[in-house]
């Protein structure tokens, strides 16, 4: 079982004094090493074994805020060991990190107090959250309205023009990539480029100090964590919650090759994961995997998440490839890991939200509806049904007449992907995508039917070509007004399924209005130039972003759309939805409309089943075709009227009422959304 460490780790200021502690099953010796920022001297601290355990502490007199330290760890050498008493290293629970201007980093004494007010956590509720994924630095970097010296950082995004954009979009959770202080691999540093996302971690308690202000930075660590702290409080206070993509599964130590930073010189025998060759175990393909089967590993994951939750108050946390960590000590998936029944049950993590990438790149590795209560996942399985029923099917009836399937997966898909969710675990188990930062965005996807990744120096060998994506007739811009259109409605088409499914949806920061990559689905290591956020009118600017305002709010207002449960036949089951499904011809729908791939069309009218809001219904209408197709709306005796309330279509009368039993023409593929009176 895991618990939380009696002693506090790292540097801690108490009434008597400072405190060092460092946990290493495998050392022999630990030395703590202080330069005074103000004297440019230094002073040692020899620290102690506590008996018949892996801990080492001692007091540490005299420290100051900004003051830099390092660790000093002696051991046995051996084929999985690399301890070097010479060797400076960093402490795995240092809050503040920073360059050493030397390629390394230092560990960084900073101040826990920051004046929080009376902010409080927005605490939005599972079924209304939207999910907004965004880099720090790109979201805006070009955004004429922060002043420049704050772009393409924390204060950028708490600047309120970056809130107010949130608001409009109905945004209520900005899911932050890496924010944790990560590097850029040793090979690309030696190609002279940088790792843009951050999936690199070197310390697993310091903010990202490139992500702070230019005045923040030069203030020191500090500095940073306040600007970070500030931008937390000034996003509660718009009522936007805060998630951090967080990489526990490995570190900057890459492989065995790679720099000495921290673990590998404190504890790699018991750090990392190892093969029976005395290679490392390597599930993440980044050089090394973290072993979470090590308890002092799992205790400063644990730690470091309640450190972000209490001290830092975001609100909640998206697990890179975390099949990883619920690996066991035999490197096998375990639902039932110890790490991931602590996090489901630690106290200081019950009001946080918890999303999994459920898979790595392991054997057995992907584990889409494994990870159980309390946990959300990724569902890339929402992702390629979607894609391929509005893109690569389209494309299939453009060429030979007809797309290979009907349209029974997308059902699936918009009521919440139970194929993959246990039931008691309900739709919001789903944290539905069509885009996400690796891979095109949704303007690309649109508008290319291949990668064109030959900017990041690899060939264009690197990235999927698995993109189910569709050009529309020409691979990329393109001044011809048919295929524009084409796009623009597959765009709408795109995201109107996203944000009208069961599940948590998320859009990527710049879908809203058409930010590009030129074709590039792998765009980690692209300069400024060409990943930032547009915040100019594109092709699919201003109309791009009013959708997602139009499709969120709607969502908001209709319960019906956004069930918490699944419901079960023969009972009433609350904040589940009932759902009844008619064919083109306002009858209910048959085994032949569901496999045909001719059809491609359904009606859905789905009702809620109160709980804690009143009843709601609403009708959705799919037509999965370029064919024009009547369309005639369920005759049912409880509906006087259906009222358009959003189409993909450009060009239609909203708000006009509709008996049932009239004919609704559906003009090309489209999703049409009817309220009901």
């Amino acid at each position: 079982m895991i618990v939380e460490t009696e002693t506090p780790l790292g540097l801690h200021l108490a009434d008597s004094g400072w405190s060092f502690g460092l946990r290493s099953m495998s050392a022999t010796s630990v030395t703590l090493v202080v330069h005074r920022s103000a004297e440019h001297d230094e002073f040692r601290v020899p620290l102690r074994r506590e008996r018949g355990s892996d801990r080492w502490s001692g007091r540490v007199d005299g420290l100051r805020i900004g003051d830099r330290y390092h660790l000093l760890v002696g051991g046995r050498r051996g084929p999985t060991s690399d301890f070097d008493p010479a060797r400076p290293l960093l402490d795995p629970y240092a809050r503040g990190l920073l360059p050493d201007g030397a390629g390394g980093w230092s560990s960084v004494v900073v101040a826990d107090d920051f004046d929080w007010g009376a902010v409080p956590k927005p605490a939005i509720p599972m079924d209304r959250t939207v999910l907004y994924e965004a880099n720090v630095r790109t979201l805006t970097l070009a955004n004429p309205a922060v002043p420049e010296h704050l772009r393409g950082s924390y204060a950028g995004i708490a600047h309120e023009s970056t809130i107010a954009h949130l608001k409009h979009l109905g945004v209520t959770t900005i899911e932050l990539l890496p924010v944790q202080a990560f590097a850029t691999e040793q090979w690309l540093q030696q190609a002279g480029r940088e790792n843009a996302w951050g999936y690199n971690t070197v310390g697993f308690f310091a903010p990202h100090a490139a992500y702070a202000s230019g005045p923040a930075q030069a203030s020191g660590a500090d500095a940073v964590l306040r600007e970070f702290k500030g931008m937390v409080r000034l996003l509660h206070e718009a009522g936007i919650e805060v998630i951090l993509d967080v990489v526990y599964n490995h570190t900057a130590e890459e492989g065995r090759s790679g720099p000495t930073m921290g673990f590998r010189g404190i504890d790699g025998p018991k750090a990392y994961r190892w093969s029976a060759d005395d290679t490392y175990f390597d599930t993440t393909g980044c050089g090394n995997s973290v072993n979470t089967a090590t308890p002092w590993i799992a205790d400063l994951v644990l730690d470091s998440l309640r450190y972000w939750a209490r001290e830092m108050r975001v609100d909640g946390f998206r697990f890179d490839l975390m099949a990883t960590l619920a690996r066991d000590d035999e490197h096998r998936f375990s639902p039932d890991h110890p790490l991931l029944a602590a996090i489901r049950t630690d106290p200081a993590l019950q009001d946080v939200k918890l999303i999994a990438e459920p898979w790595d790149v392991g054997p057995d590795g992907w584990k889409t509806g494994a990870f159980g209560e309390r946990f959300s996942e990724w569902n890339d399985g929402f992702r390629d049904t979607v894609r391929q029923f509005w893109l690569t099917d389209i494309a299939d009836e453009r060429r030979v007449g007809a797309p290979s399937v009907g349209i029974g997966a997308l059902a699936g898909a918009l009521t919440g992907s139970r194929h993959l969710f246990d039931v008691s675990r309900g739709p919001l188990a789903a944290v539905n995508f069509v885009t996400a930062h690796d891979g095109f965005t949704l303007a690309d996807l649109v508008a290319y039917d291949t990668k064109h990744n030959e900017a990041n120096g690899e060939d264009n060998r690197d990235g999927t070509d698995h993109n189910r994506s569709f050009n529309h007739g020409i691979e990329g811009p393109t001044e011809d007004r048919g295929v524009r259109a084409a796009r623009q409605r597959s765009y709408r088409n795109l995201l109107g399924t996203l944000l009208l499914s069961a599940g948590i949806p998320m859009i990527v920061a710049g879908d809203e209005n058409g930010r590009t990559q030129h074709g590039n689905n792998n765009a980690y290591v692209l300069s400024d130039d060409v990943t930032p956020v547009s915040w100019e009118h594109t092709e699919f600017g201003a109309f791009g972003s009013d959708t997602v305002a139009t499709l969120t709010r709607l969502r908001q207002r209709h319960p019906a759309l956004r069930p918490s449960r699944f419901g079960v036949d023969g009972q009433v089951t609350k904040s589940a939805s009932r759902m009844t499904w008619y064919g083109t011809d306002g009858h209910p729908m048959t085994s032949e409309g569901w496999d045909q791939p001719l059809h491609r069309a359904l009606q859905y009218f789905v009702e809620s089943t109160p709980e804690y809001e009143p009843y709601d219904r609403v009708l959705v209408v799919v037509h999965g075709s370029g064919r024009t197709r009547d369309i005639v709306l369920p005759p049912r005796d409880d509906v006087s009227a259906y009222r358009l309330a959003w189409t993909s279509e450009k060009h239609r009368d909203h708000d006009r009422r509709r008996p049932p039993g009239q004919i609704f023409t559906a003009y090309g593929p489209g999703i049409h959304v009817f309220e009901i009176d």
